[in-house]
This record gives C-alpha cells, structure tokens and sequence, in this order.
C-alpha cells in the first residue's frame, strides 16, 4: 500500500453547511420565480444562480417547488421558543414585535418585496401552495407542543392542540393579507416591520378573543 492510497476527494459536508446550501438554492429558487415565474424556471436555472449542478438540486429537494420551503419554515422554531416562554399575563399579540414579525416575512427573500411577492405567488400557483400549507400543517404540532409545555399539560392535551390551530391560522392569514395589502404590494417596499407587526397583533388579538 503506497502514502497515496488513502482516502482521497472532497471531505463529506457537515449538516451546517448542507443547511446552508439548502437556503442558497431557496433564495435563489424565489428570486426566479418572481422574476420569471414558476413554470419558466428550470432546476438548471436554480442551481446556476447557485453555482451548483442541477443534479446537486435535486438531491436536496424533490421538486422545484419544494426549494422555497426552508424560508416558509424558518420562523417555526424560533415562534415556538417564543410561545413556550410567553409570561402569563402578557396579551398574546404583545408576543410578536417588529423583530420577530418582520422575520416571517422576511426569510423568505432577500428584500421584503420579493417575499411578499413570493407570497402572493402561492395564491396561483398550486404547488407553492401546498408548500405553503404544508409548511404551517407541521408548525401547528411544534406550537402545540411549546403551549402546552408552557402550561404543564400532557402533549397530546385538547386546549393546546386547539390554541395552537388558532395562533397558526392567524399567523397565516395575518401574513398573506399583508402580502397583498399597499404596503406588501409596493415596487419598492422594505420588509414593512411595522405593518407586518400591527396585522399579526390585530390578528392574533381576533384568535385570543376566541369565538363569540
């Protein structure tokens, strides 16, 4: 066996970098999709702005749909580490600040245009929206589990199972009407923290009421 015999090549990605590219390809997936739409875009195309192979694509995500959901699903975990230390007294809506409603929209572009347009895109295009959906289907466990640790009570408890279909419900709807409010629609708008920070406390505001 010679010295040059050993092991040779590129050594093995770690996760933080896997997880890196995976959010290089998302954000390069939505400027295409907004800029060109879904159906013009190619994995090619992707993986170019990228500078990886359409092949390296693929491995990551199924589809060219599925690129966009590490920006849908950015916020889940940090919402959940909010909900599980939310002090009891404080209003739930005073639980979203400009900092962490700005993220929701935020993440998912490089601009706040581009993700409100990302968003409004998942009204007519029918796989970002089950990308959409499905991405909210699976925070409503993570937010049930938070509220129900916050609480005490078993995971698999009523209250915070219903609690958490309201506080998900809201957010969505919170976000999607800021995407196609003025200010999400606006050529040249920022990511708007104020105003998506006032439509997630109106929102939210409604779900804690609860039904009347």
């Amino acid at each position: 066996m010679t010295a040059s015999s050993g092991r040779t090549g590129r050594p093995p990605l770690t996760e933080a970098r896997k997880a890196e590219i995976r959010l290089e390809i998302a954000r390069a997936a939505v400027e295409l999709f907004v800029a060109q739409g879904v159906a013009a875009t190619t994995g090619e195309q992707i993986g170019q702005a990228v500078g990886v192979s359409a092949r390296t694509v693929w491995r990551y995500f199924p589809s060219k749909e599925s690129c966009v959901r590490p920006l849908f699903s950015a916020g889940i975990d940090v919402i959940a580490a909010r909900l599980r230390e939310w002090p009891p007294g404080l209003p739930l809506e005073d639980l979203f600040g400009p900092d962490l409603a700005s993220g929701l929209l935020a993440a998912t572009g490089p601009d706040g245009a581009t993700g409100s347009a990302l968003v409004r895109l998942t009204r007519t295009e029918p796989g970002l929206r089950a990308i959409w959906l499905q991405t909210y289907d699976e925070a409503e466990p993570a937010f049930a589990r938070a509220l129900a640790d916050r609480a005490g009570l078993p995971a698999g408890d009523l209250r915070p199972m219903i609690q958490a279909a309201m506080l998900n419900a809201a957010l969505r709807a919170a976000v999607e009407r800021f995407a196609w409010s003025p200010a999400g629609t606006a050529p040249d708008a920022t990511t708007g923290e104020a105003e998506v920070a006032e439509t997630l406390r109106a929102a939210l505001a409604i779900a804690a009421d609860g039904v009347s």
